[in-house]
């Protein structure tokens, strides 16, 4: 029977780790996957898809597009959004652990194209690391609804939740969903090489250093989409500050 007090902390984890993981268009009582984690956590379906949209209220990137969610948002929804901006690793780390009390998963896309150099770590670091990993992942893709902000390719197993700001270069935001855009494993690569940078109006600029005199590929493949804009995240907009960084210290202008 679903639970008629107020929402527990794990209770509130699972529901921010779903509103996170999950995209906006797709935040209602009949989703097979809220259907699912309501009753795990003990709440009707129609209570956890009115929870995620309290939670859309505080998410600026949902407010400032028209979209406003429910505006019933408690002091403790609000109190936890300010925890996970202020500390994104701490919190996919307690969310993995709700998830895991009530025997819940988020299971839709298999983590890939994992890069990043874990050598030194011990097993337990790793493991975390990696549950981190997989939280940002699933949380990128899911903003851009499974697209790549660049060609709008739809194919999981070939989309990337690729770092602004690079994983070594700023701890504090390896997680944080703002420092991360979906894009194509090629487009992934072109922009951690430099060859692709996101200007503060949002349009793509694509470097000519690397460009090779007569490679229809490198053209229609990168060059075409110079000017054009990325297409926007439902949630979790790229932060400015993020951009900055890469077009300063990574783009080759």
């Amino acid at each position: 029977m679903a639970a008629k007090n107020g929402w527990t902390r794990e209770q509130l984890l699972v529901a921010f780790t779903l509103y996170c993981q999950m995209p906006f268009g797709k935040m209602h009582a009949r989703n097979p996957e809220i259907v699912r984690h309501a009753e795990l956590i003990g709440r009707t379906p129609s209570a956890l898809a009115m929870k995620l949209t309290n939670i859309a209220s505080l998410d600026p990137a949902i407010t400032l597009s028209g979209r406003k969610g429910l505006e019933g948002a408690s002091t403790t929804d609000k109190a936890m959004w300010e925890e996970a901006q202020a500390d994104w690793e701490r919190f996919a780390e307690e969310a993995q652990l709700a998830l895991t009390l009530f025997g819940a998963t988020t299971d839709r896309t298999p983590p890939a194209n994992d890069s990043d150099d874990y050598t030194g770590h011990n097993r337990t670091v790793t493991t975390t690391t990696r549950v981190g990993q997989d939280f940002f992942r699933r949380s990128v893709l899911s903003a851009y609804n499974y697209r790549c902000c660049i060609t709008g390719l739809s194919v999981p197993t070939l989309l990337v939740a690729s770092h602004i700001v690079p994983w070594s270069s700023d701890a504090k935001n390896r997680l944080n969903p703002r420092n991360g855009l979906c894009l194509s494993m090629l487009h992934d690569k072109a922009f951690d090489a430099g060859i692709i940078g996101i200007a503060a109006d949002m349009t793509i600029r694509i470097s000519r250093k690397h460009a090779v005199k007569s490679d229809p590929f490198f053209d229609s493949a990168l060059l075409a989409y110079d000017g054009r804009p990325i297409v926007p995240p439902e949630k979790f907009h790229p932060l400015e500050e993020f951009l900055a960084y890469h077009r300063q210290h990574i783009f080759s202008a």
